[in-house]
């Protein structure tokens, strides 16, 4: 099945931020923004046991426990397994996320691909999120941005491991589909390449958005396309640099990064464009991406989204924007050439 066919609309929700993502969110604000994500229309909720060490799929499960289960999709994903909880949380193994998630629930976080730790990982997912089955599992960071020259070697095991697994999951109708959940092309690429097993789509962060789009553009959205699968584009602000945050790939944005937003914004102030519909509608005009799910941890996001989207941009910003190198010149544009 199609991954377009399985997602409910082009607008979904990332959970990261109600893991504490950089910061403490207090019960009562999580909580509402998952409200007002419901009640805006969004079907969609993306969760990883990563965030927060399993807190933001904690409070999903709270959220949506009185919800029609037939109405909303989930994804989740394995590979970075929540243990017990630990004196010090500094001590947990999170890659380059480590700082990231600081504010989570003190438990150790432990990288298993195997096919045992898979099946554990989904179990306890579903215990977190208080449902029976989940849509949609994305296999976790299996890339050099979190395991460094090692990664190849983590691919390996979970090509024999997860992988494996969820392809036999998929099959069985456990679960509707499974990918990549990834800051980095070069696994989808190195999976596109193998006869089998057999993923349904991929969840990519941060490698395609205004900001930083070129080597998914060239390398992975004609394959994905030309097979049937899907993209989903995880932080289309680019961890909030694209719309006047501090950080770029989750850490300090760079000079050169930051340069870039202010030549983009001096465009869209120009044209009357808001930069977070110019960062969605870029994403979506890709026919090879099927949702994007910016994250949000306050009610009055999810309205910022969902107007971004709607949001009438004239063809005036897009063609400013390729004129003035911005953009890849192959970029598919939401405009008639």
């Amino acid at each position: 099945m199609a991954l377009k066919d399985i997602l409910p609309g082009q607008l979904g929700f990332g959970t990261a931020p109600l893991g504490n993502m950089f910061r403490e969110i207090p019960e009562e604000q999580a909580r509402a923004t998952v409200d007002a994500a419901w009640n805006d229309g969004i079907r969609y909720f993306d969760n990883a046991p990563l965030y927060g060490a399993g807190l933001a799929e904690l409070r999903m499960g709270e959220a949506l426990a009185s919800r029609p289960r037939g109405e909303y999709v989930i994804s989740t994903k394995v590979g970075r397994v929540v243990l017990d909880e630990v004196e010090d949380p500094s001590t947990r193994d999170m890659g380059d996320k480590g700082d990231v998630f600081r504010y989570g629930r003190p438990n150790k976080i432990e990288n298993d691909y195997s096919e045992s730790a898979t099946l554990r990982s989904i179990e306890d997912s579903l215990e977190r999120l208080k449902t029976d089955h989940i849509e949609i599992v994305w296999v976790h960071d299996v890339a050099q941005d979190f395991f460094g020259d090692e990664w190849l070697g983590v691919f390996e095991s979970a090509r024999k491991g997860a992988f494996k697994t969820l392809d036999r999951l998929r099959d069985e109708g456990v679960i509707k589909a499974w990918g990549l959940g990834v800051n980095r092309v070069e696994p989808i690429e190195l999976l596109l390449a193998l006869e089998t097993p057999r993923p349904d789509g991929f969840l990519l962060a941060g490698r395609y958005t205004l900001l930083d789009h070129d080597r998914a553009l060239q390398r992975v959205m004609p394959q994905v396309s030309e097979r049937g699968l899907g993209i989903v584009v995880g932080g289309p602000y680019s961890s909030g640099a694209l719309v006047g945050g501090p950080n770029f790939e989750y850490a300090p944005a760079k000079p050169s990064i930051l340069a870039k937003v202010a030549q983009i914004k001096a465009i869209a102030d120009a044209c009357g464009v808001s930069m977070k519909a110019a960062g969605l509608q870029f994403a979506l005009a890709n026919p090879a991406v099927a949702a994007v799910i910016p994250g949000a941890s306050q009610p009055s996001r999810i309205a910022e989204d969902r107007a971004a989207l709607n949001e009438a941009i004239p063809a005036e910003f897009w063609r400013r924007l390729r004129d003035a190198g911005l953009v890849n010149p192959a970029a598919p544009l939401p405009i008639a050439d």
